[in-house]
């Protein structure tokens, strides 16, 4: 399976401008720019995309394991903070945090903190971000 992005720059960095497009068209030709990106701009940027895709994949993955110990979850909250940082190399992403709260009512603690730690491990995006990738977990049973 393969889902493809799209992405069309004109100018120069600080004065250009982009557009970002997605194959399901949730994207449509929408705006990105430097201020969004380093500053405080209006817009979107590829690093909030990049968190937004790691904790629905997350969120997905948690529901997999959870559902693999045969617990099912009332409810699954994921936020990701991903981390931009300039290197001697020029940026790049260094880390995503994971903020989660799960509810599963009835179910053994211990058993749904493995499974949100098997998600965090091994979702598709955790393991394309050559990132450091921390959790923290509050657990309703």
């Amino acid at each position: 399976m393969k889902r493809t992005g799209t992405a069309v720059w004109t100018g120069g960095l600080k004065d250009g401008k982009g557009k970002l497009s997605t194959q399901s068209g949730t994207l449509k030709d929408t705006a990105y720019n430097f201020s969004a990106r380093f500053e405080s701009g209006a817009g979107t940027n590829p690093e909030e995309l990049i968190a937004a895709a790691h904790a629905g994949c997350f969120a997905m993955a948690f529901s997999a394991q959870l559902g693999a110990a045969n617990i099912t979850p009332a409810s699954i909250e994921a936020a990701a903070e991903v981390s931009l940082e300039k290197q001697d190399a020029g940026f790049a992403i260094t880390s995503s945090h994971l903020r989660v709260k799960a509810k599963a009512p009835g179910a053994d603690r211990a058993a749904v903190e493995k499974a949100a730690g098997e998600a965090k491990a091994n979702c598709p995006v955790s393991r394309l971000l050559n990132a450091k990738i921390t959790m923290d977990l509050t657990v309703e049973v």
